[in-house]
């Protein structure tokens, strides 16, 4: 099962927490990781193996989203600033859009990406 964990500037810190406090689950040899730059970065010091793209606004939606459209993404955490402006939102909407429309889960708060996870935990 591959995860996509995507955090804007002002979630990552609630990214490495969520991820940190579900190491158990992260760190299991079925999961595999996909993070966009700084986010990757981030959970990469904090002791997970990721595959790293581009930062969002340089692409790294983008590439997630083809990935998601090849089959090669199983869920998306997305912790989103809904509060802040994003030069690259356009990408964001894309990456949302391709998710539904490949029935991917999608998760934008902790809360949605705790159901996501117990579900993929259950199966």
């Amino acid at each position: 099962m591959k995860l996509a964990l995507i955090a804007h500037d002002g979630k990552k810190a609630d990214m490495v927490a969520f991820v940190m406090k579900r190491m158990d689950f992260f760190k299991r040899k079925e999961v595999s990781l996909v993070g966009t730059g700084t986010t990757g970065t981030m959970i990469k010091h904090a002791g997970l193996e990721v595959q790293l793209v581009a930062s969002g606004p340089m692409g790294g939606d983008a590439e997630i989203g083809a990935m998601v459209t090849r089959g090669e993404i199983d869920g998306v955490i997305f912790f989103r600033d809904p509060l802040d402006a994003h030069p690259h939102e356009p990408d964001v909407q894309m990456l949302m859009r391709i998710c539904d429309v490949h029935n991917i889960p999608l998760a934008t708060n902790p809360s949605c990406a705790r159901l996501i996870l117990k579900g993929l935990h259950s199966n």
